[in-house]
């Protein structure tokens, strides 16, 4: 019997795990879980999960009723004289049976999941289509916007894509140093980032709002914590913050002595900021940091004390950040912390 409860056990776990996730919080900066997609490529593979479930959990059920049935059925009882049964060697029927069968369950399977992947990756790009490069780095993400000469960092702005006048948003995943994997589960499946070769993905969100996904291969030591949001506009909210991110940097008198200290220091040698010198690619471009709500790709709010101790001590958000610490003075320090704060 403690077979039998342990494959209860199991049983029940597997069914609870389904339900959370089927029961996911409706509010997508709260849900990251496939069985709440967005998106035509995420509906794709919702739908696949979905037959897939479904053939393993009755092959499981019959399975498991066989099993259970020759165990009571045939399980020892008092008085018998331990001896075995009458032994059948060999049967065509039934071994006709479990090979065809399996054969056609793998086939359907087969043919099922080489359909989404091929409406996935070999879908043509229409007339309209937001073009957007996504470059992992360890550990954050770089995306620009080719066609409309933004660039921003680990949050993306597409528009809201409507049924009936589609607007899909086509990502090209470039690597600028090892192996990452772009991955929002409620918009898409996992596409991995691999260095000198071209990856697409595409998405066309149905509903406005937050989505939340994260590098999903092993990339190093803060792997887990380059994380990405995607923020779905209106198509009116998405043209307002184009405009925006086209616009210059724009800081205001307040932040003239920390930018005169950003010019000087190593500041400019990994990161940009438009209208300046500083024209660095190895770090997030800065020129509208303050328009993100998170910084360090997610690692931490962006208020003004988490981005003073991001200058001073990376390691203290992001343990294992290449990001070097800058050993300003407290002068230094709050200038430069309140130049960057001028930066919408």
């Amino acid at each position: 019997m403690s077979t039998m409860a342990g494959i209860a056990v199991l049983v029940t776990a597997i069914l609870l795990a389904v339900t959370l996730c089927m029961g996911a919080p409706s509010n997508p900066s709260q849900a990251t879980s496939i069985f709440k997609p967005e998106s035509t490529p995420a509906d794709s593979i919702f739908r696949l999960s979905l037959l897939v479930l479904t053939v393993t959990g009755l092959i499981f059920l019959i399975v498991f009723g066989l099993l259970s049935y020759s165990i009571v059925k045939y399980r020892r009882h008092r008085g018998d004289d331990g001896r075995e049964p009458p032994q059948v060697y060999g049967s065509n029927q039934i071994e006709l049976a479990w090979t065809v069968i399996p054969v056609l369950i793998v086939l359907v399977l087969v043919m099922a999941t080489a359909r989404v992947i091929h409406a996935m990756k070999d879908a043509r790009m229409p007339n309209g289509a937001i073009e957007v490069t996504a470059i992992g780095h360890q550990f954050w993400w770089e995306f620009r916007y080719p066609a409309l000469g933004v660039v921003t960092a680990n949050e993306v702005h597409v528009p809201v894509s409507d049924p009936a006048h589609p607007t899909p948003t086509f990502l090209k995943l470039l690597s600028a140093d090892t192996d990452h994997s772009f991955w929002v589960p409620r918009l898409a499946g996992k596409t991995d980032l691999i260095p000198n070769r071209v990856n697409k993905i595409w998405i066309d969100p149905h509903e406005a709002g937050l989505y939340l996904g994260q590098c999903a291969q092993c990339c190093g030591m803060q792997h887990a914590k380059m994380l990405l949001r995607v923020y779905v506009d209106s198509p009116e909210g998405f043209e307002r913050w184009v405009q925006a991110e086209q616009k210059p940097a724009q800081s205001s008198d307040a932040g003239n002595e920390g930018r005169r200290v950003f010019e000087t220091t190593a500041c400019i040698n990994c990161h940009t900021i438009s209208g300046t010198v500083a024209e660095g690619r190895f770090g997030p471009d800065l020129t509208h940091l303050m328009s993100r709500d998170m910084i360090a790709s997610g690692a931490a709010p962006n208020t003004p004390a988490n981005l003073k101790t991001w200058i001073q001590a990376p390691d203290a958000i992001k343990p294992g950040s290449l990001m070097p610490a800058m050993k300003l003075s407290d002068h230094d320090l709050d200038a430069v912390t309140t130049y960057l704060e001028t930066l919408q």
